[in-house]
C-alpha cells in the first residue's frame, strides 16, 4: 500500500510589468526609466512617440511615475475640452 501524494501548491508572485499601455496609441509600449539622483523619471513610449519628464519623490517605483502621466495626460485633455 502506498501513501497518497501531497498536493504541490505553487505560489506564483507577481511582478510588475515592464511596458505599460499607452493612453494614445493603445499599445504596450510605454517605458518608463528613473532617474532618484537627479528626482526624474522619463516616460516614454517607442510606438508613438509621445514623452514625459516627471519630478518624483525617491520612494516612487516606475508604475508611480506611469499613474502621475496617465492622470497628466488625461487631465490635459479635458482641460481642451472644456477652452476648445
Amino acid at each position: 500500500m502506498g501513501r497518497r501524494r501531497k498536493k504541490v501548491v505553487k505560489i506564483i508572485k507577481k511582478t510588475l510589468p515592464e511596458f505599460y499601455l499607452c493612453p494614445r496609441c493603445g499599445k504596450n509600449t510605454v517605458k518608463t526609466t528613473m532617474r532618484r539622483k537627479e528626482g526624474r523619471a522619463s516616460v516614454i513610449c517607442s510606438s508613438c512617440g509621445l514623452n514625459t519628464f516627471l519630478n518624483i519623490s525617491p520612494q516612487m517605483d516606475e508604475v508611480d511615475a506611469y499613474n502621475l502621466f496617465i492622470d497628466g495626460y488625461y487631465a490635459k485633455g479635458r482641460e481642451e475640452k472644456v477652452i476648445g
